[in-house]
């Protein structure tokens, strides 16, 4: 396990309950900050027609409710969902084009495709005994990528 390890990901999702969404076309993006003890739930990013995030709320996003708005999948989506992914170093989808998946790479987001949908909670818990035991390589190159990025920004803050 990685000292101080942890993870802040994504998921896309339109239940609220599991990854159960393609990238481009989820209605939520759930965020959750992993750490090998713990986990907290961090915000609920709703995207309204155009991919346009409909609003902030407490963690920055919008809430959890439902909007039966179907979107386009344009650029704009997807450069609002990145930017939605500010900070976070995973993301969790049930599919991405390969188009997609360069754009959240090239925002230091790691993606993983989903087989199946699975309950968040799953995913959340698959990753703690994960930190907690012998990471695989893709999680310990985003480990330590994030105490990299952390030390840049601390000293450039000093």
């Amino acid at each position: 396990m990685m000292e101080n390890g942890y993870l802040k990901i994504a998921m896309t999702t339109d239940s609220l309950v599991q990854v159960d969404a393609d990238f481009i076309s989820s209605k939520q993006l759930v965020i959750y900050d992993v750490f090998p003890e713990h986990y907290d739930f961090v915000d609920c990013i709703q995207f309204g027609p155009g991919g346009k995030v409909k609003g902030k709320g407490p963690g920055g996003g919008v809430g959890c409710n439902n909007d039966d708005n179907e979107d386009k999948p344009t650029v704009d989506r997807i450069t609002a969902m990145i930017q939605a992914m500010e900070g976070c170093s995973v993301l969790f989808t049930m599919g991405l084009s390969d188009f997609q998946a360069v754009r959240v790479k090239n925002a230091k987001v790691f993606p993983v495709k989903m087989e199946k949908p699975r309950d968040i909670t799953e995913v959340v818990e698959r990753l703690q005994m994960m930190l907690n035991g012998e990471p695989p390589l893709w999680m310990v190159r985003v480990l330590k990528g994030d105490q990299s990025r952390r030390e840049y920004l601390e000293a450039q803050q000093a």
